[in-house]
């Protein structure tokens, strides 16, 4: 297949450009479900004239359907996008950053989306996506799965019904730790519940704030009920997490003033799992939380992190330093920097 794709870039580079723009707009339409060209065209920053003559093109091939409401993906077109997988990540160059990714990490698996999920919320969802057929392919029916909060989690869980064929009824899900103290749909117990609720499977919730005083955690760490659902947590076969910018999430969990300094003097450029990386990977910081600890992380069977976005590159960077995670679902932006700072190190390195 590279070898045919490289053959037509050279003899027919025109029809290259042509597969890409085709591509685009049936992935972007299928990501959309319903949408009509106005709200499109400056999403794939085209003009409403061309993405006409392209979307009368695709309709002629039975690929979409255009409604008075919008433009939805046909079933035929669902078939030819799940076929063109493997060819549009040659097309968009995917599969090398991949690679290197994969390799320069020891990592089972690398999945790059294209784009860039800070500037299109289609991008983010794309991101969720591969996000839920990453967890789906390595999930059992008897499986215990702890997941954190965030956005791109949230995304995660409301794919997940579009994409489970058979019920996981006997698996559970749990969330990684306590809530953030933000937005409800952000919070790891709601995505918890949601995931399970889409796949058929069991959840179990943990009630405590994300942050603890030394005195609220010595007294919450004795009560049956909170030590039950703790001990399951660290039971997870599997865990799906996001990954932070450390400044960012200093912001989001209200921390006073002394803590985030302290937090900045030691390097911190990531966060996950209530703990603070530095560009090393090293844990320089930890936050005072009931639910997985690090050493849980280290011996769970499979890790998922899922991340995206130019300003989370260093971030992503620091945690796959870290070196715990076994399958990493990032955008085509993320992939870029964190390939420059691969270059960057090995340079470094050799000098």
């Amino acid at each position: 297949m590279r070898n045919i794709l490289e053959i037509q870039k050279q003899l027919l580079p025109d029809l290259m450009d042509v597969l890409r723009i085709r591509y685009t707009i049936l992935h972007q339409i299928m990501l959309s479900e319903l949408i009509g060209r106005r709200t499109l065209a400056p999403l794939l920053d085209m003009t409403e004239r061309v993405l006409r003559a392209e979307t009368d093109l695709l309709k002629a091939q039975g690929l979409i359907e255009i409604e008075t409401s919008g433009m939805r993906i046909s079933e035929a077109g669902s078939r030819l996008l799940e076929q063109m997988g493997p060819i549009a990540k040659e097309l968009f160059g995917l599969n090398d950053l991949e690679e290197k990714i994969r390799r320069t990490y020891g990592l089972r698996k690398v999945i790059v989306v294209p784009g860039d999920c800070e500037a299109s919320p289609l991008t983010k969802r794309d991101l969720g996506r591969a996000g839920a057929k990453a967890l789906l392919s390595v999930m059992s029916d008897d499986d215990i799965i702890a997941v954190t909060g965030g956005s791109t989690l949230a995304e995660v869980a409301e794919q997940l019904n579009l994409l489970t064929a058979v019920p996981m009824k006997n698996s559970w899900f749990v969330p990684a730790r306590g809530g953030l103290g933000e937005s409800m749909e952000f919070q790891a117990n709601t995505i918890a519940s949601t995931m399970a609720k889409r796949v058929g499977a069991k959840y179990r919730l943990l009630h405590v704030p994300d942050l603890l005083s030394d005195d609220a955690y010595q007294s919450l760490v004795q009560d049956r009920n909170i030590q039950e659902i703790v001990q399951v947590i660290r039971q997870c076969r599997i865990i799906v997490h996001g990954i932070g910018d450390a400044m960012e999430m200093t912001r989001r969990r209200r921390l006073d003033p002394v803590a985030v300094q302290g937090i900045q003097a030691e390097g911190a450029v990531a966060e996950s799992f209530g703990y603070y990386f530095n560009e090393q990977g090293n844990v320089v910081h930890q936050m005072i939380t009931l639910g997985l600890r690090l050493e849980d992380i280290k011996r769970t069977e499979i890790v998922i992190g899922i991340a995206g976005g130019r300003s989370k590159a260093k971030a992503i960077h620091s945690v796959l330093k870290f070196g715990h995670e076994d399958i990493l679902v990032i955008d085509e932006v993320a992939a870029l920097e964190i390939c420059k700072e691969i270059d960057h190190e090995f340079t470094a390195n050799h000098k």
